[in-house]
């Protein structure tokens, strides 16, 4: 059992929860919580850390999950933690006892084109981890193929992301990509039509047909898509608001859009 939070893996281990460099140059990523490490792909796993309440508690239940858990981590290999040092590794208030280390998946744009209708969501510039999050899991609810970020969208691998995704990481293919307009243009030629969620649509989004290749185009919490790049998509549309509301939360607006598109393709 580790006991020290000198220890160099636990170190490391925070290093990783804390700085997204350090992420990216070990081709890492944390998840945490049983949950997490239950939907993760065996192929990804390189280490798990629990703590021995963890584990007196798992081998005293019974029901399916945690005895596919119990199965899972004979497989995978653990290494035991205090529950001191499992506190300073953990990025939560409230650490559910194990965490895991996985390798990140790489995607192409070509998986998520691989479809006779591709359901895309792009992101420009978001910065909240919780709205990308959840964008990821109600997208995987609505079906999409992908979400395509551009490069300082924030880090899909923040461990508040992972928490946000609910597993939906695991499933749901992205890709951050170095230009942006480059991309919506290539998917145009490809026939897929790119819609921006934005303040001057003079339609409503109920009033398209997502039925066929489709794209969401959303912007910046704060500020919105940029003028060049909302320009670049086939139609503006708009989601009605009352009140004296003028725009809707991220995630929030690609939920609306993206189950629309859910709903006229199974009508």
């Amino acid at each position: 059992m580790i006991t020290s939070a000198s220890n160099q893996r636990v170190k490391q281990i925070v290093q990783w929860q804390t700085r997204a460099k350090a992420r990216r140059e070990d081709d890492i990523f944390l998840a945490e919580g049983p949950k997490m490490y239950e939907e993760a792909p065996r192929e990804l796993i390189r280490e798990v850390y629990l703590t021995d309440t963890f584990l007196r508690n798992l081998r005293g239940r019974r029901e399916h999950a945690a005895i596919n858990i119990e199965e899972k981590l004979e497989s995978t290999g653990y290494e035991l933690v205090s529950e001191e040092v499992f506190a300073r590794m953990s990025d939560t208030r409230t650490p559910q006892g194990i965490l895991a280390v996985l390798k990140r998946p790489v995607y192409e744009l070509e998986q998520m084109l691989d479809t006779d209708r591709p359901l895309l969501v792009l992101l420009e510039d978001l910065q909240d981890p919780g709205n990308l999050g959840t964008i990821l899991r109600t997208g995987e609810g609505a079906g999409i193929t992908g979400v395509i970020m551009s490069e300082i969208t924030v880090d899909i691998f923040n461990p508040k992301t992972i928490r946000s995704t609910m597993g939906s990481i695991y499933r749901v293919p992205f890709l951050y990509v170095e230009n942006l307009a480059e991309t919506i243009e290539a998917l145009r030629k490809k026939g897929i039509r790119v819609y921006a969620a934005h303040l001057r649509g003079q339609d409503y989004y109920s009033g398209f047909s997502f039925t066929e290749g489709t794209a969401f185009l959303i912007g910046n919490e704060a500020s919105g898509l940029r003028r060049e790049t909302a320009d670049l998509a086939d139609n503006y549309l708009k989601i009605p608001m009352e009140g004296q509301v003028e725009s809707l939360n991220a995630a929030i607006a690609a939920s609306l859009l993206v189950y629309e598109a859910h709903r006229q393709r199974n009508m």
